[in-house]
């Protein structure tokens, strides 16, 4: 895929965070918990990214985005407090699912974190795609 300007790669990142959602879905329904915290996680990733591209900050690691997502949008208050530590919550869980050893997730874990994620790409929307 070809982007032609920075909108085009904004959207393009945005769709990425949707369909992550969307996979992370289909494994929560096959109880395929440690897959859909990483899933997840890069919903919310991929959405953060959006973000700063539309706001010309650039990062390239997965810390960096943390740190700008951070310092430019929570601490400054453009977005609620709720959505830095669910980012960072993922981020973290993501890490133990992916590389810990016997450390699996569950239900209990998972389930609730699907409307988090859904109301933080609500978030990121309205000041990515929406503006």
């Amino acid at each position: 895929m070809k982007i032609e300007n920075i909108d085009e790669y904004i959207k393009y990142r945005f769709k990425r965070a949707e369909e992550s959602l969307d996979d992370a879905l289909i494994l929560i329904e096959n109880k395929k918990w440690n897959t859909a915290i990483n899933r997840l996680y890069y919903s919310c990733f991929y959405a953060v990214i959006a973000l700063l591209l539309k706001n010309n900050i650039e990062t390239r690691t997965h810390v960096g985005a943390r740190t700008k997502f951070s310092n430019e949008f929570i601490k400054t208050g453009t977005l609620d407090k709720k959505y830095g530590k669910l980012f960072s919550k993922l981020f973290d869980y993501r890490q133990k699912g992916d590389y810990g050893d016997f450390f699996d997730f569950d239900d209990k874990i998972v389930l609730p974190l699907v409307n988090q994620v859904k109301d933080f790409l609500t978030e990121i929307k309205k000041l990515t795609i929406n503006q």
